[in-house]
């Protein structure tokens, strides 16, 4: 799930002085991009109506991208790219106006990159529901207040199927190759399967074919801290004042999460017993330096970050069964037309490898046969954020087909 190292960039040692420092002050009620806030490198797609799976039309709506490169003439040079559960369309770039954190995947995407730009034109989208430009709960609904709690459930069909809507609008009838890690994997797998005319090469990257119960247990618990912080208030906080918002439930959502997203090893590794000051944490009120890791990127996170919208986002993912309605997870498979590359991370606990070798057993056009590519990190779930050469050589070999 998540980019940026669980989608931050995370220091290799101890927070510091200087690190705390930048979340002075009270953190906003929400961190979501609203209307009125520096547009930074975004172009919209103002799209809808949009009928969701479980019943409900959105009226109108609107997918934030960002892209690099050129669309040539027969428009048959355009990939998608799919970020994962809390990440946005800011692939590449620097943190500024508009834009609260750098680009997550700055060493993939670029001219003579494994996303080569000079070749490919590469378009990267806020998923509907998200908090950086696309239609979300703290976008303006009807009656001219934010959606809040009345934000709809939405599935990842769901979300395909507004990205769709935004590619007929551009003109892209087929992607030369759609790539998603994480929750963006859950999107690519989806388009293979659910719209396979449309995909000429696809990249499923640290991503199951469903959400297992485990997964969804997982997620159960970081959605009740956010629903049991009191200025949660029902999902409408947003007239809060700063420091006055469900900030407390988002950050300890998160410190949940970034545990799933990083392996036993790595942490041990980076931060044993050690100590974050010279006061001791055995009863004399000091801290062990992981609990201020955990805690820098928890409210770090509320910086930049909605609550309902990560409430929509995880429901979103919970629903992730490629299986559902299709006969089964192998039928589902088995309609994929595109050459695929499935890639996992050894040390994976949110998303184990053998999910990925499910994939690849079920898709008869893969890059390696029935098994998914492996690599080896010690940095689980968020290696693919991080192990960028391993990677970028695995995308060179699936775009060079």
């Amino acid at each position: 799930m998540d980019w940026q190292s669980s989608e931050d960039t995370v220091p290799s040692a101890p927070v510091t002085e200087a690190d705390a420092r930048s979340l002075l002050g009270r953190p906003p009620a929400t961190g979501a991009w609203r209307d009125g806030d520096p547009v930074g490198e975004r172009n919209f797609a103002f799209l809808g109506p949009l009928a969701l799976e479980v019943g409900v039309s959105l009226p109108s709506y609107r997918i934030a991208y960002e892209s690099w490169g050129t669309l040539n003439a027969a428009r048959d040079n355009a990939v998608l790219l799919l970020h994962a559960l809390t990440g946005d369309s800011h692939v590449r770039g620097d943190a500024g106006p508009g834009h609260p954190t750098s680009g997550w995947w700055q060493d993939i995407v670029g001219p003579g990159l494994a996303l080569d730009t000079d070749r490919w034109f590469v378009i990267a989208p806020n998923m509907l529901g998200g908090c950086q430009g696309s239609t979300g709960p703290a976008s303006i609904g009807p009656g001219a207040v934010e959606w809040g709690p009345r934000w709809p459930f939405l599935t990842i069909r769901d979300q395909v199927a507004a990205l769709a809507a935004m590619a007929d609008s551009l003109g892209i009838d087929v992607w030369a190759a759609v790539v998603g890690g994480s929750m963006g994997g859950m999107h690519a797998l989806e388009w293979a399967v659910g719209l396979p005319e449309r995909v000429s090469r696809a990249a499923i990257i640290a991503a199951p074919p469903t959400t297992t119960a485990d997964q969804i247990a997982l997620n159960s618990v970081q959605l009740e801290a956010i629903l049991i912080d009191p200025r949660f208030q029902g999902g409408e906080y947003y007239d809060a004042g700063d420091g006055d918002g469900p900030h407390r439930g988002l950050a300890l959502a998160r410190r949940m999460a970034l545990l799933n997203y990083r392996s036993p090893a790595e942490l041990n590794d980076r931060f044993r017993r050690s100590w974050q000051s010279g006061i001791s944490p055995l009863g004399h009120g000091g801290r062990f330096a992981v609990e201020s890791y955990l805690d820098f990127h928890g409210n770090r996170f509320t910086r930049r970050f909605d609550a309902n919208s990560y409430i929509a986002l995880v429901n979103a993912m919970n629903s992730h069964d490629i299986g559902r309605d299709r006969g089964g997870i192998e039928d589902a498979l088995a309609r994929v037309s595109a050459r695929t590359l499935v890639l996992g991370i050894d040390s994976d606990r949110l998303f184990p490898v053998d999910g990925q070798h499910q994939i690849a057993r079920g898709i008869r056009n893969t890059l390696d046969g029935d098994r998914a590519a492996v690599i080896s990190s010690d940095f689980g779930h968020d290696g693919f954020l991080i192990e960028i050469p391993e990677v970028a050589e695995h995308l060179r070999r699936l775009l060079a087909e």
